[in-house]
């Protein structure tokens, strides 16, 4: 119990002596560099001076303050344009009327160290209340910074667990978008997610596949790169190489410049803060290389800081993106005269002044600008300042429930988190005739100038417009650029070409080098029977099944047709060989019809030899069947022919080879077979062999006829115009019954071959079916396996060796006697009663 008292009153002493602690800043107070009292304050960091000097800490003593030099006109700029908007306002007697705003601007020196003294020092007032208690209020409403996006991210970090709503008019990080991280963020600039997606677009429209990249190594330029490595490999951009550093690595700044040095790509993409840039381009200048076409972002694209002549000779001709060039009016003549007399301490010094109230050596670098005399319109960024100091009064406007006229409430106390939840509800429309609003992620909407670095005739340069990115607008219209008005790296007139591989040609497909980026490829040539008609095509198109590609690969053509024509060499020959062959035949025939009472021509029935005569006249003309364009006619008439008229010969010499046989017979005692095979039989058997024929072919063409076929497998660049078989059952059944009655001829001439005859027809029988046999047993392989327009040369060539081959075996003979041994054409020697040498 005594303990639990004791402690009681431990905890007591404890509170009331933390009740009476006196607030006091530890070390020394930062002090603003430019600050006005009022009875709303807005607080802003700007990097007015870009080189800070850090002390030597010896541990001895006390660190002595932070040096800075190096003027930066441009923040300069915004921080009068803050100064300019903020005494705008406060003279405007309808907005805001019976309130004041009230500024403290602090410099960074561009130094992280120096932001967060800076933003540590806006947070924490100088000022305490009554009884040396800390009030526990923020001294300011809201801030106004930073330049750029890692400061930027260290600010709103700080600021964000006390709700201080933080507006920057050029943090661009797409990261400073996550509303989780950084609720009480807004900035009056888009996202980087926009530029670098505007980047692609700009690449692309340009027709370059092939960029360097190169970026600030921090939050602002590798997201933003992100965004743009992304959105160029879904536009089919390839990156030769991504580099990057930060402004205190010049180890890795020079690895950068060789980089560029030796790469291939002659168009860099560069995602850098203005500070990076100067420092880029100084190591280019001194290294001189020239004729890279550079690509840039909002954050050096229309910066004056960089251009310069010694400078334009490696960065001329440069694109990039940038803010619209907005005119403040009014702006001019107050940076010239009235900023110089009411905002800038110092500028009328008395020599008598106390230098305990303010230490004007501060100031003594900030003079050179006085009479600066550089076109404040070409400072993009000072709209967004301008527009985020408006924001946060339409802000207090609100809160403080201000009407036009009347007063605001002012006694109403306001919290930094209130401030937050009415920026979000902010909408206006500024000087400008803009509609200023901020989206879920506290941006504005991304709206940028396509610049070109160009010198004028007089040897000045400018930043001249020649596109315009507008994300408002549908995305058909959002990005236009006029290459017309570009003057392109190097001071030239035409467009440098960055590719890895020249483009291919129509006829040709890429083909992606192994282990290189889908733009670096091979140009292969379209197979045959492919085309593709379009530069860099993927892939070549396979023609239709009839077309074929032309000789360039360009264009599917119509294959050509082979058929065996009249007018080719190998279908003149065949012609004159089967007009020879009928010649031949009529010849024979009209010898054989001027002798027709001499006994060779009546032996073994002359009837039979004039029809075999005409049936070889038919064979040899059905060969010309073949020739010509098939036809559904000429198929069909082609082989029945040939299986009519092939029976039909055959069918004679089998009459006449059993005549032979039968005559043989016929002389032997007793024998009376004759008149059982008179030339009555014979012509019956010669129609009944022929009829089955005949009924074959008709049950082929009523079952499935022959048709022209457009054989397009043997040959794949042309077309076998052919005629399809139909019914291969009905072709070989053909072919069949006329190897049967060869076979059947054969046979029986074999037999009847040395019968005593001095003049025996069967040898000429036997030796012409052992010439048609062997046409046909060889025409069998030879056709399977002839191609095109051939296998029809085989099938005329069978049928005229064939013909010939009976012509001559078995006419020729006769022929030769009748014209040239006309003794032995008689009786007697026929029969044998004259001794003579046999045949």
């Amino acid at each position: 119990m005594i303990c639990f008292l004791y402690t009681l009153l431990l905890f007591h002493h404890l509170y009331a002596k933390a009740e009476n602690t006196h607030c006091k800043i530890m070390g020394d107070h930062k002090y603003p560099l430019l600050s006005n009292d009022g009875d709303i304050t807005i607080g802003a960091i700007f990097p007015l001076h870009t080189k800070e000097t850090l002390p030597s800490f010896e541990f001895t003593q006390k660190p002595q303050p932070l040096s800075c030099s190096s003027v930066s006109s441009r923040d300069f700029q915004l921080a009068q344009t803050m100064i300019f908007a903020i005494e705008e306002i406060n003279r405007n007697e309808s907005f805001l009327p019976n309130v004041s705003i009230g500024y403290r601007i602090y410099d960074t020196c561009g130094s992280r160290l120096s932001s967060v003294s800076a933003i540590m020092a806006l947070m924490n007032d100088q000022d305490f209340a009554a009884g040396n208690r800390c009030n526990g209020q923020s001294p300011i409403h809201a801030i106004i910074g930073e330049t750029e996006s890692a400061t930027t991210i260290i600010l709103s970090r700080t600021t964000g667990p006390f709700k201080i709503p933080v507006i920057s008019h050029s943090a661009s990080c797409e990261c400073l978008s996550n509303r989780k991280d950084y609720p009480s963020f807004f900035r009056t600039i888009a996202s980087d997610y926009h530029q670098g997606r505007a980047l692609a677009l700009l690449v692309k429209h340009l027709g370059w596949t092939w960029v360097g990249a190169v970026n600030s190594d921090n939050d602002y330029g590798n997201n933003g790169m992100a965004t743009f490595l992304k959105t160029a490999q879904e536009e089919g951009i390839c990156v030769e190489y991504s580099v990057k550093f930060y402004r205190t690595e010049p180890e890795k700044l020079l690895k950068v410049v060789k980089t560029m040095k030796q790469g291939t790509a002659k168009v860099i993409v560069a995602f850098l803060a203005l500070f990076e840039t100067g420092l880029l381009i100084e190591q280019l200048s001194i290294q001189n290389i020239t004729g890279l076409q550079m690509i840039g972002v909002v954050g050096w694209s229309a910066s004056k800081n960089l251009i310069t002549p010694n400078t334009f000779h490696v960065m001329g001709g440069s694109l990039g993106l940038a803010l619209r060039k907005l005119h403040i009016e009014g702006f001019s003549d107050y940076v010239n005269k009235s900023f110089w007399k009411t905002a800038f301490p110092c500028s009328q010094r008395d020599g008598n002044s106390s230098q305990a109230e303010l230490n004007c050596s501060r100031y003594q670098d900030l003079f050179v600008l006085k009479n600066y005399n550089e076109d404040v319109s070409e400072q993009r960024f000072s709209s967004n300042v301008y527009k985020a100091v408006y924001a946060v009064a339409h802000a207090l406007h609100s809160l403080l429930k201000c009407k036009e006229q009347e007063v605001c409430e002012k006694a109403q106390t306001i919290q930094p988190q209130q401030v937050v939840e009415a920026l979000k509800k902010v909408n206006f429309t500024d000087k400008f005739g803009d509609k200023v609003w901020f989206d879920t992620t506290g941006a504005t909407v991304a709206q940028y100038e396509v610049v070109n670095w160009q010198k004028d005739s007089d040897l000045s340069f400018q930043f001249k417009a020649v596109g315009y990115y507008d994300a408002s607008l549908p995305p058909d219209q959002r990005f236009f650029i006029n290459t017309e008005n570009i003057i392109w790296a190097g001071g030239q007139q035409e467009k440098p070409r960055s590719v890895c591989s020249e483009s291919c040609p129509p006829g040709t497909r890429k083909a992606v080098q192994k282990g290189r980026p889908v733009c670096c490829y091979d140009c292969i040539a379209c197979a045959d029977g492919e085309i593709s008609n379009e530069t860099d095509s993927n892939n070549c198109q396979q023609c239709p099944g009839e077309y074929w590609s032309n000789t360039r690969k360009i264009q599917c053509v119509l294959k050509a047709v082979e058929f065996l024509s009249f007018t080719e060499v190998m279908g003149i020959v065949l012609v004159f060989f089967s007009l020879f062959g009928v010649g031949i035949s009529v010849l024979v025939a009209i010898l054989f019809y001027s002798k027709k009472d001499t006994p060779i021509v009546k032996a073994n029935n002359s009837e039979l030899s004039f029809l075999l005569l005409f049936s070889l006249i038919l064979c040899f003309l059905c060969s010309l069947t073949f020739i010509g364009r098939p036809t559904e006619w000429s198929c069909m008439l082609r082989h029945t022919a040939f299986g009519f008229t092939f029976v039909l010969c055959l069918s004679c010499i089998l009459g006449k080879t059993i005549v032979v046989l039968m005559a043989f017979k016929a002389t032997l005692p007793g024998s009376n077979v004759m008149k059982w095979f008179g030339p009555a039989q014979q012509r019956l058997s010669v129609f009944a062999f022929t009829l089955i024929q005949v009924l074959i072919c008709v049950l082929w063409l009523t079952i499935s006829p022959p048709f022209p076929y457009k054989n397009m497998k043997y040959y794949t660049e042309k077309i076998i115009l052919e005629c399809s078989l139909g019914s291969t059952v009905g072709f070989w059944a053909v072919l069949g019954y006329i190897g049967f009655l060869a076979l059947l001829c054969l046979i029986l001439a074999f037999l009847a071959r040395s019968l005593p005859d001095n003049f025996n027809e069967a040898k000429f029988i036997t030796f012409s079916m052992l010439i048609f046999s062997a046409v046909w047993i060889t025409f069998i392989p030879a056709y399977v396996s002839s191609p095109g327009k051939f296998t029809v040369a085989v099938e005329i060539f069978a049928i005229l060796a064939s013909s010939f081959g009976l012509l001559l075996c078995i006419f020729a003979p006769k022929c030769y006697i009748i014209l040239f041994k006309p003794e032995q054409n008689t009786k007697q020697h026929l029969m044998g009663k004259i001794q003579t040498k046999s045949y």
